[in-house]
């Protein structure tokens, strides 16, 4: 069969690839095209655009570049009517992705078309519990299959909305499990491949992803590190990002970093600050307590938006999955140097909360369960393709 994905940043490449290398050992047949990036082409296929030629966040980079993503878009759909595949299989990047769902809803109505369109399957639901719930309607209307990678969003969209949706599994907890089952390093081999310490347990700091959340949060990580003079601090240096951008905050310090390794950093940490996102998960499978650490503009704004406009509880993945707080939350104007030093000081070895967190942990990694979601993924895809075909093809 022909699937044509569409991804938006780094980590709808990496998951899409795992999804394509699970397609690919169900179908024999199965052919590639995608607006995708390095990792998608290591799989295989014909990529028609690098998904940094899409990845624009925030309105003012939006706005500044809308004639290119509008002409992205327009060639996305030309290119879909083009190859005729089987399926359209999009991944998160609601705003692109929702467009072009749209456009091949408005397709399959037209009445002499050569083609006659494909189902639309949306693989990592974008997030409308937390922002732009009006949304669901769209995502009734243009898509067909939706599979989950987080196990809460069943109750959004199948309890709250009665849009059935599959829940697949969690690729990043399938993620850290490998590397946990194959990773062999001993903690001193570590520490001497980095020239740490070593004695003095490591506090990691993940700083984020982008530019701007290593900006906002990387100086008071470092800062409130010094209170504790028995550790030592270790930076995970984000993919894509220049190491001379770290120069101008870590220039002068003794702070150490790793490059591409933050698995084998947390494998061997006492205690994390973590910026938002998937790496607040991440800390959680490798049973390291943490404090999430989110600076914002404007931040008593930002507070009233969050209890009165967005529509979720937590900013981290670990407390939406537990629905409570397992891991303490400091953005906005929660966020402050003095409040970060307290949390961590509350999360170092010998303390009851470290111990009761590293308990709700272990309900986490429960409620993420064990299906291998990329492969579960695929199976369900091909399923719902086939059966969506077999109704096409029956006699009326």
């Amino acid at each position: 069969m022909k699937y044509y994905l569409i991804v938006g940043e780094a980590s709808g490449d990496l998951h899409a690839s795992h999804l394509m290398t699970a397609l690919k050992q169900h179908d024999s047949q199965a052919q590639f095209r995608y607006f995708g990036g390095d990792n998608m082409t290591a799989v295989g296929g014909e990529r028609v655009r690098h998904f940094k030629e899409l990845a624009y966040m925030g309105f003012i980079p939006v706005l500044l570049h809308l004639p290119t993503i509008l002409s992205n878009m327009r060639k996305c759909k030309r290119d879909i009517v083009a190859w005729q595949p089987d399926v359209v299989i999009l991944v998160d990047y609601a705003g692109f992705n929702l467009s072009i769902a749209k456009f091949l809803t408005d397709y399959r109505k037209r009445p002499s078309t050569q083609w006659k369109g494909c189902p639309v399957f949306y693989y990592i639901a974008p997030k409308l519990w937390a922002w732009k719930e009006w949304r669901i309607k769209n995502i009734k209307r243009d898509v067909q299959e939706l599979f989950s990678i987080l196990p809460f969003e069943e109750d959004f969209f199948t309890k709250k909305h009665h849009y059935p949706i599959h829940y697949v599994g969690n690729p990043t907890a399938d993620e850290v499990r490998a590397f946990r089952a194959g990773y062999k390093e001993t903690e001193l081999a570590f520490r001497q491949r980095y020239n740490l310490d070593t004695e003095k347990p490591i506090i990691a700091l993940l700083a984020g992803s982008r530019k701007q959340e290593i900006k906002d949060n990387l100086p008071a990580m470092m800062e409130a590190v010094k209170s504790f003079p028995d550790y030592q601090p270790v930076l995970a240096c984000a993919p894509g990002v220049e190491e001379e951008y770290y120069d101008s905050f870590i220039s002068g310090s003794n702070l150490r970093t790793t490059h591409n390794d933050t698995y084998a950093l947390l494998s061997h940490s006492a205690a994390a600050l973590v910026t938002s996102g998937t790496a607040t998960l991440e800390t959680a499978l490798f049973n390291v307590p943490q404090v999430v650490c989110y600076k914002t503009p404007v931040p008593r704004l930002v507070r009233w938006a969050f209890n009165h406009i967005i529509k979720c509880r937590y900013i981290s993945l670990v407390n939406l999955i537990a629905y409570k707080e397992v891991v303490p939350e400091l953005f906005a104007d929660r966020f402050s140097l003095s409040d970060i030093t307290k949390e961590l000081s509350e999360i170092l070895p010998g303390s009851s909360r470290r111990e009761t967190m590293l308990r709700e942990y272990e309900e986490i990694d429960r409620r993420l369960g064990n299906l291998p979601a990329a492969d579960n993924a695929a199976r369900e895809i091909i399923s719902a393709i086939q059966s969506a075909q077999s109704v096409t093809l029956s006699p009326q």
